[in-house]
């Protein structure tokens, strides 16, 4: 009988086994394979629900706060919303095989750099089900298999996506082995898949920042590293007080438990006056409590909005909650200051009719998304066109920002000759 640590190294050869088949798959395999898993999900809608409505209950029973039991629930239409993301995946171009860039040597030497499947993607990832879908999906359409450890509270679940999906890729006449889950509910599992290397190729944590941090530091497998969402929101002087309102309160409401909402608010002193008992109102209106600096309390003072004063760890939270940090600065340098020393990296925003405070906020501002008059809420896969995403990536290396399928790539380089040596 196999240990815990040999059964996750044996699901992870299998999966290596599947990635050498999906490596020469033709895009028409691949789509049908995807539609395909797309229709089991939604015949299968019922029994996801029911698997899903037992980590639900025990989230609630284990105090699990209302934002993360949001987004580890699934119903019928969130699951026709992920199974379309299958579709759309689909219908997007494959990015394997493409030419990066192609030219011929002086010597009569033609090079090609072309886009090749990773191989064996690993995902560690916190109570987020839909997780499971977007990421064997576009695995799949970029050639890699999909091995996957989500968290114990959504085990119910992923156990349920995941055998529809398989079921499908089986009826396909495909190996099932391309989408697996990681056997075993400890953080000795975690552990194991993080030293597989040599068996997985890369590692893509998503979630909290200690769950992040612990894989970037102990893993021995490369890992993308994902970041956590302190986003803020800077209205400039010359901001449009109607878009202004609207950006930050959709930033901020539109949906709180996740990476892209906006935690931090940040506004000239010249508009101050004007923005703020519209945006306060409405911020109000939205059950938002402010975390404010002195400056920002006292000209909220009286005002409709609940403020309480903000410490240092306010400035660097990600709330996932109706909580918004929020300062007056003297100008955009300052608010640009703010977001260096604060920010996750992850996504900032500016409201300005400037183009002059634009172009410099964009050129200082170095995060992996930068959104000019519109929500963060946009910082996202689908929003982007990519179908869905693996996930957002904070680093510099290899991928920034929401991944879809070219960051699931990599290349090699093809050297063609007639009988070429080298002298």
């Amino acid at each position: 009988m196999l240990d815990d640590r040999e059964l996750v190294r044996d699901t992870a050869r299998r999966s290596r086994a599947a990635a050498h088949e999906l490596r020469v798959m033709t895009r028409e395999e691949k789509d049908r394979a995807l539609v395909a898993m797309a229709n089991a999900l939604e015949a299968d809608a019922d029994v996801i629900v029911r698997e899903n409505e037992i980590d639900t209950a025990r989230a609630r029973e284990n105090g699990t706060s209302a934002a993360l039991i949001d987004r580890l629930t699934l119903d019928a239409e969130r699951i026709a919303a992920i199974a379309q993301a299958l579709r759309d995946v689909a219908a997007l171009p494959d990015p394997v095989g493409e030419v990066i860039r192609g030219y011929t040597l002086p010597n009569g030497l033609q090079v090609r750099q072309v886009r090749v499947p990773i191989g064996v993607v690993g995902m560690i990832y916190e109570a987020r089900p839909n997780v499971t879908v977007d990421a064997a999906g576009l695995c799949l359409k970029s050639g890699n298999a999909a091995l996957l450890r989500g968290s114990s509270s959504a085990m119910n679940s992923n156990q349920a996506l995941v055998s529809s999906m398989r079921s499908a890729l089986t009826e396909q006449g495909l190996n099932p082995d391309a989408v697996q889950l990681v056997p075993g509910d400890t953080h000795e599992s975690v552990k194991h898949l993080m030293t597989a290397r040599g068996l997985v190729d890369v590692l893509i944590p998503r979630g909290g920042e200690s769950l992040i941090r612990n894989i970037v530091e102990n893993s021995t497998v490369p890992v993308i590293e994902t970041g956590v969402g302190n986003c803020h929101v800077y209205v400039d002087a010359d901001a449009d007080i109607d878009k202004a309102v609207t950006v930050v309160v959709n930033s901020k409401t539109q949906r709180v438990s996740v990476c892209n909402a906006a935690e931090t608010l940040l506004v000239h002193r010249k508009v101050a006056d004007a923005f703020l008992p519209r945006a306060l109102q409405a911020l109000a209106d939205a059950g938002v409590t402010v975390h404010a600096d002195a400056r920002f309390a006292d000209a909220a003072a009286g005002g409709p909005c609940t403020v309480v004063s903000a410490s240092d760890e306010d400035w660097a939270a990600e709330y996932y909650s109706l909580d918004l940090a929020a300062a007056i600065v003297d100008d955009i340098d300052q608010a640009i200051d703010h977001i260096r020393r604060w920010s996750s990296g992850h996504t900032e925003a500016i409201i300005s009719d400037s183009q002059t405070a634009i172009a410099h906020f964009t050129a200082r501002i170095d995060s992996a998304a930068i959104m000019v008059n519109a929500s963060t809420r946009f910082t996202d896969g689908g929003e982007f066109g990519f179908g869905a995403e693996i996930g957002i990536s904070t680093q510099k290396l290899h991928a920034r920002g929401p991944m879809g399928l070219p960051e699931l790539t990599s290349t090699t380089f093809v050297v063609t000759g007639d009988g070429h040596t080298r002298t």
